[in-house]
């Protein structure tokens, strides 16, 4: 009878999944946030500084995780091809981490160091120079775009703010690395720091 009386009230069946769905969620993500393992950093990891903060930006302005997600799975597929598997306590710095699944081009968790500097500009400039069958499309004006020092340190006092460590040094010296500097130098930065510091975590 209660189940009958459910099934044809649908004001107080989607109550109960509201329920459901919120009772649930809270057990799998509420205990997430105080596991060690997903709040604190590996060793080694650093925040990024202001051209690998501002080079992040431009990966995600981009869309460049539309075609690469950031995430090696424990899979032993993926380890060979990519390096050690991703664990949460790289990411802690990441706002948002930019995991998925959607890999039109490879994984970039591990590209860090991998390539020279020289190598991503050409790539960025015509992937094709270095990767005849590539379907990444070229990114010219990146190299002729300057970066814009002006907005760097009130970013960085917000992600103090929200945990990061940064020291009033670093904040304070910001613009500086910035000055002179365009939004291909900032986006090498970013890639090559990438999956630096979790290479040793397995």
């Amino acid at each position: 009878m209660t189940h009958e009386l459910v099934e044809k009230n649908i004001g107080l069946m989607v109550i109960l999944i509201v329920l459901v769905i919120s009772v649930g969620g809270l057990v799998e993500i509420v205990p997430l946030f105080y596991q060690k393992s997903t709040t604190e950093a590996v060793a080694g990891l650093e925040p990024y500084d202001a051209m690998q903060l501002t080079g992040r930006d431009i990966y995600v302005r981009e869309g460049c995780y539309n075609c690469h997600s950031q995430m090696i799975r424990p899979f032993r597929a993926e380890t060979e091809r990519y390096g050690p598997y991703s664990v949460a306590g790289e990411f802690v710095y990441d706002r948002p981490f930019q995991w998925g699944s959607k890999r039109t081009g490879p994984d970039l968790h591990r590209v860090g160091g991998r390539y020279t500097d020289e190598w991503h500009r050409v790539h960025m400039n015509n992937p094709r120079d270095l990767v005849p069958e590539s379907v990444m499309p070229a990114y010219p004006w990146l190299e002729k775009t300057a970066l814009k020092p002006s907005g760097i340190t009130k970013k960085m006092e917000v992600l103090r703010m929200l945990g990061h460590p940064y020291s009033q040094e670093q904040i304070d010296a910001a613009p500086a690395e910035l000055e002179g500097k365009n939004e291909l130098d900032a986006l090498i930065a970013y890639l090559q720091i990438l999956g630096t510091a979790g290479r040793g975590v397995q």
